[in-house]
C-alpha cells in the first residue's frame, strides 16, 4: 500500500510503498538546486530509516539520473550503493568556471575514476552522458527511461535490503548502451598522458604539445576552457582530487569544508563571488578572475585552502561518530 507525505511547499517529497521509501528532490523549476530545506530533511529521513527495521530500501530520485545531474546532485546520488543511468542523463562537476571547486566529496569519486578521467571531468566541467557515466564508473546501471517505471515498481515489491538482490533487479530492465565516436572517453590516451601531469600549467604544456602533434578540436577546446575558468579554481581542484585518491569520503568531506570556509570568507580570492555575478546573475559570461594567471597564484596561497580557518567562528565540519559494526562493507570502505 502507498502513502505519501507532502505539502506543496515541501522540497523533498516522501512515498511509502510496502518496505520502499522514495523521496523525490522538488524544486524542478530550479533543476534540483539543493538548499538547507532540502537537505536537512534528507539527513532526518535517512537517519529515521536506518533505524526503521520496515524499511529495507531507500529511493532517491536522483540516483535514479534521468536528467541533469550536477555539483550537490551528484554528491547526493554518486556517494550511494547504485547509481542507475539513463539516455537522457547529463553529468557535469562545472565548478571551475564558477570560481569554486568541485565539492561534495566529488574528490573521492573522481579520484576512483579509470587513469586521469577525473583530473579532466573536474577541471573542465566537461559533460558526459549516461553512457559514459556507465563506462567510466559513474554509474553503476543503465537503464532505458521507458524503463524506469517498471524498474521502480519492481524494486518496490523486493521486500529486501540484500545488495545482491537489489542488483539483480536493476539488472533485468539495464541494456548496454554504446558510445558516441565522438566521445571524450575514447580519448582516455590523450587525457591520461596530459592529465596525469603534477601541476595545472604543466597540464597545459602537455595539450598544447598534443596540438603540435594532432591539430584535433577538441583538444583546442579543452585548451580553451581552462584558460577561461578561474585559474585559483584550477589548483586547488587538482590538488583536492589527487588527495581524494588517499582519503575516504568522511575525510573529503572535512576537506572540501574547509575550502569552501576560505571560498566563502573571500581574503584568499574573490573568485566565487565574481563567477556567480558572470556566469549567473548578469550573465555577461566573462568573469574577471584575480588573480588572472595560474603563475601568479602561490603554492603557500594554495596550501591556506587546505588549513584550518584562523577563526573560531568557523569551527571544522564534524561529522556524526558512526559505530562501523552497523554500516554495510562496502559504506565502511568508504570511510
Amino acid at each position: 500500500m502507498a502513502s505519501s507525505v507532502s505539502s506543496q511547499q515541501d522540497q523533498v517529497l516522501v512515498e511509502a510503498i510496502s518496505s520502499a521509501r522514495i523521496l523525490t528532490l522538488n524544486r524542478p523549476k530550479q533543476l534540483n538546486a539543493q538548499t538547507i530545506q532540502m537537505i536537512s530533511p534528507l539527513l532526518e529521513l535517512f537517519l529515521a530509516f536506518e533505524k526503521d527495521p520496515n524499511v529495507k530500501l531507500v529511493i532517491l530520485k536522483v540516483s535514479i539520473l534521468n536528467g541533469i545531474v550536477m555539483g550537490g546532485g551528484a554528491g547526493a546520488s554518486l556517494h550511494g550503493r547504485f547509481c542507475v543511468a539513463t539516455e537522457n542523463t547529463i553529468f557535469a562537476m562545472p565548478e571551475t568556471a564558477l570560481g569554486l571547486f568541485p565539492d561534495v566529496a566529488a574528490s573521492y569519486f573522481l579520484s576512483r575514476l579509470p587513469g586521469f578521467f577525473g583530473e579532466y571531468v573536474g577541471l573542465t566541467g566537461s559533460r558526459l552522458d549516461g553512457a559514459e557515466m556507465l563506462a567510466c564508473g559513474l554509474a553503476t546501471h543503465f537503464v532505458p527511461s521507458v524503463k524506469l517505471p517498471m524498474l521502480e515498481a519492481a524494486l518496490c515489491d523486493v521486500d529486501s535490503s540484500d545488495p545482491v538482490i537489489i542488483s539483480s533487479i536493476i539488472d533485468q530492465y539495464c541494456e548496454q548502451p554504446s558510445l558516441k565516436e565522438q566521445s571524450v572517453y575514447n580519448r582516455l590516451d590523450v587525457i591520461d598522458r596530459c592529465f596525469s601531469q603534477k601541476t595545472v600549467e604543466e597540464i597545459l604544456s602537455a595539450l598544447e604539445r598534443e596540438v603540435v602533434h594532432q591539430m584535433d578540436g577538441w583538444i583546442s577546446a579543452t585548451i580553451q576552457t581552462l584558460k577561461k575558468a578561474s585559474p585559483t579554481s584550477l589548483k586547488i581542484s587538482l590538488r583536492s582530487i589527487r588527495e581524494g585518491r588517499l582519503q575516504g569520503v568522511g575525510a573529503c568531506l572535512v576537506r572540501d569544508y574547509r575550502m569552501v570556509c576560505h571560498v566563502l570568507q573571500g581574503e584568499l580570492s574573490k573568485d566565487f563571488y565574481e563567477g556567480c555575478r558572470a556566469i549567473l546573475l548578469d550573465k555577461d559570461k566573462n568573469p574577471k578572475w584575480e588573480p588572472s594567471k595560474l603563475e601568479l597564484i602561490a603554492d603557500s596561497t594554495v596550501d591556506c585552502y587546505f588549513s584550518k580557518v584562523n577563526n573560531e567562528e568557523w569551527e571544522d565540519l564534524k561529522l556524526p561518530t558512526r559505530a562501523k559494526f552497523n554500516l554495510p562493507p562496502y559504506a565502511i570502505a568508504k570511510l
